[in-house]
């Protein structure tokens, strides 16, 4: 991947929405290292995970507290048969794009993948317990126009996915004021999305506290490379700094676009996507033209 110059690297891991039915079903028949972290999951949490991501039923898979540690699970297979076919440049940081921070903490050895399916299927069943609220996407207007049509709305900017694809969180009534004034300002297109709740808003509060005894009695270690953070896009290692990010993530902004603007600066050239789909690939050649992408599924076809 280097063409003989030295590569700086990141691996990234997405979030919600990325799953789909079938996912990591060829990769667990092909390599056994896979199928040995489904089976796992299955054990870690009790019930038959590894039979819902391959065969569905989708809405099962959809709903959050399964969706959820399905995705931690394949991206976790995905980097171990990566790593073992040796197709995998080691990273200078990680980053995760909202649930995907889990993923990536499993990756730089801060959070053993048991642990972390525990916290994030209770983390699912947990946003499920207190849903509430909207959110939507508001795509052709710039993250600034956006921060200002929140406050004015009383909503919240949720992800700052990329340049002109922005999403905001909050109460559904405040939501629909949110479209209607960006719809009034020259946004190309504004789109409720199909969520439970109004993820990263004041509204998951209840979820911070109900999560925090869970999180803080999980043992953490000093990541081997930094966490790029979503909420203040500052690279972190230290278990104490690691338990506060997901905390602090469930209520606050996905900085994805100051994220990646972050690595860039510090010498990031290419990505590697560790995960189902390639949704992160995308937003990231939005924001940085110039970095090169690869995901984990077009290195293991």
């Amino acid at each position: 991947m280097s063409g003989g110059q030295p590569v700086a690297v990141a691996w990234v891991f997405p979030g919600q929405g990325s799953q789909y039915v079938g996912m990591g079903l060829e990769v667990a028949r092909d390599a056994p290292a896979a199928a040995t972290v489904f089976e796992r999951a299955d054990e870690t949490l009790e019930f038959a995970l590894s039979d819902l991501i391959f065969h569905g039923p989708d809405e099962e898979l959809q709903q959050t507290a399964n969706q959820q540690p399905a995705i931690v699970t394949v991206s976790a297979a995905y980097l171990v048969v990566l790593r073992d076919r040796g197709l995998l440049p080691e990273p200078q940081a990680v980053a995760g794009h909202s649930l995907g921070e889990y993923s990536a903490l499993v990756a730089a050895d801060a959070l053993d993948l048991a642990d972390a399916l525990r916290l994030v299927r209770r983390r699912g069943e947990l946003m499920q317990e207190h849903g509430a609220g909207a959110m939507a996407a508001i795509i052709g207007l710039d993250q600034d126009a956006v921060a200002d049509i929140a406050a004015t709305t009383e909503v919240q900017v949720a992800n700052y996915n990329a340049p002109g694809q922005t999403t905001v969180s909050g109460r559904d009534a405040a939501i629909e004021r949110a479209m209607a004034l960006a719809t009034e300002r020259g946004a190309r297109r504004c789109v409720r999305l199909p969520v439970s709740a109004a993820f990263h808003s004041p509204l998951m509060g209840p979820v911070v506290e109900a999560l925090r005894p869970m999180i803080e009695r999980t043992p953490f270690r000093e990541a081997s490379v930094p966490l790029v953070t979503n909420v203040a896009a500052s690279p972190v290692r230290h278990p104490d700094d690691l338990r506060r990010e997901l905390l602090d993530q469930i209520c606050a902004s996905v900085r994805w676009i100051d994220v990646i603007e972050r690595m860039r600066a510090d010498g990031i050239t290419t990505f590697v996507e560790i995960g189902p789909g390639k949704v992160l690939s995308g937003l990231i050649t939005r924001i940085a033209k110039d970095a090169h992408t690869v995901t984990a599924e077009s290195l293991l076809a």
